[in-house]
């Protein structure tokens, strides 16, 4: 392999490893400062109990998705020097912001929610964790900021060879960044209420503290289903800007070769011949292309054929036309898993408003399960993002194979991959174990007296 594969490959692995990390911080800081206003507001003991048990959680995923966030900035500046001062000039008010600011922020209340038990008003301890999760959506706002100037570079002029930053008001208002901030925000808030209540199933499973659960777990469910439906209503908004921002991923992601006739079919699955431009079999269903595009049943999408040949045209010769495959089932495998949190999540309200969920064991145990399907969903929805995108690493203006890091040769990448293997490995253990002895442990009974208020801390 030579050194531009393999230096997509580690970015791929340390960001869909990173990327595991961060919608759960996000969903749970949010679910977690519900529960406890809801002890500041009512003084039931119970919200208490919750509140304490998930923030031994969060703690252990924050500190392991910082971990594999600053490894993830090792290699940008290592494989990716030639993006880097590309880029540079744009790139550096966002990050230095989300540095700063954000992550600032959510850390140092972090500290202050952690230490501040019995040495804080509740009401200003309550707002130290809403502070943590405002920090939280700021860091992935500015993060995602950078990532759309990525697919849509707005606010910018080229000079000497690399972008220049021309209007922050741009950049922050770029057309790309107000459909994929929500829409991922909102996954991220899914896939903390499904990680809560995949493991509220587990806990009453196993009857331990099955109250304390079924609280939990119908809090959960509620934001599940709410978050889940506005991820996908978001989506479709997202599909329909791609139509206008970056036509090709949107015709890759549909294996859509030649454009299609004015009452588009969408094809549910088809069999992708990239090497002839064509597919071997289609299941379509008429019209549902055109009504995604275009709100309506009628309205003709353009193919990757003339899609190439335009590109051609407008940025010289070469291949413009992503990898069809990883892009068409991607986005299916994105789209299915969502429809599935969401239909899960519906059953799950309707259970829950009738107390039957101990009645419904396999249902328990699928939702056991439903804890990877935010994640494959996220994962896949990245993927599709940044592989439909190619070849640029930056739309229009720089190629990925010129990205790259000219004097890094692929034994050094295949040094620090293989490294980062082997962290991660580590990582992840580590993180399976102490998930599992917090679950085990469950929340601390009535009286009972935390490690937290075992703490010898002076008061703030």
């Amino acid at each position: 392999m030579d050194s531009v594969i393999l230096a997509r490959w580690q970015f791929g692995i340390t960001t869909i490893y990173h990327f595991f990390f961060v919608p759960i911080t996000i969903g749970l800081a949010f679910l977690i400062a519900f529960m406890e206003t809801a002890y500041v507001v009512t003084g039931d003991q119970a919200y208490l109990r919750m509140t304490k048990f998930w923030g031994k959680l969060f703690l252990i995923n924050f500190a392991v998705g910082v971990v594999t966030g600053i490894m993830q900035e090792f290699q940008f500046g290592m494989n990716w020097s030639s993006y880097s001062r590309y880029v540079g000039d744009v790139f550096g008010a966002p990050l230095a912001i989300e540095s700063l600011a954000a992550f600032f922020l959510e850390s140092t209340f972090l500290a202050v929610w952690l230490f501040g038990w019995d040495k804080l008003p509740k009401r200003v301890h309550v707002l130290s964790i809403w502070l943590v999760a405002i920090g939280t959506t700021l860091s992935a706002f500015w993060i995602l900021t950078a990532n759309a100037f990525m697919q849509e570079p707005v606010g910018h002029v080229v000079r000497g060879g690399h972008a220049e930053m021309a209007s922050f008001g741009q950049l922050i208002t770029n057309p790309q960044l107000l459909f994929e901030f929500p829409h991922v925000w909102l996954g991220a808030l899914s896939t903390g209420a499904f990680f809560v209540a995949g493991i509220s199933a587990y806990q009453i499973l196993k009857r331990r503290s099955v109250d304390i659960f079924k609280r939990c777990f119908s809090i959960a469910i509620v934001a599940a289903t709410v978050t889940s439906i506005l991820t996908a209503v978001v989506g479709h908004d997202q599909a329909q800007h791609l139509m206008r921002a970056q036509p090709m991923k949107m015709a890759a992601s549909e294996a859509l070769w030649d454009t299609s006739p004015e009452v588009a079919p969408w094809a549910i699955v088809a069999g992708i011949d990239s090497a002839n431009h064509r597919n071997t079999f289609e299941i379509e269903i008429p019209g549902l292309l055109s009504l995604l595009a275009y709100n309506r049943l009628h309205g003709s999408v353009p193919g990757i054929n003339q899609l190439q040949a335009m590109y051609e045209q407008h940025y010289g010769p070469g291949n413009y036309i992503p990898p069809v495959r990883t892009t068409f089932w991607s986005f299916r495998i994105m789209v299915a898993a969502g429809l599935l949190m969401i239909l899960l999540a519906l059953y799950g309200v309707f259970l829950s408003t009738r107390d039957r969920l101990e009645r419904r064991p396999w249902y328990l145990k699928t939702m056991v399960l439903a804890i990877f399907l935010p994640l494959i969903a996220n994962t896949t929805g990245w993927i599709m993002t940044e592989v439909g995108r190619q070849p640029w690493v930056v739309f229009g203006l720089l190629r990925t194979a010129d990205g790259v890091s000219p004097t890094v040769p692929p034994s050094l990448v295949w040094t620090t991959l293989l490294g980062f293997g082997g962290i991660y490995g580590v990582l992840a253990a580590i993180d399976l174990y102490l998930f599992m002895k917090v679950i085990r442990d469950g929340p601390a009974l009535e009286g009972e007296q935390t490690d937290d208020e075992g703490l010898e801390v002076a008061p703030l």
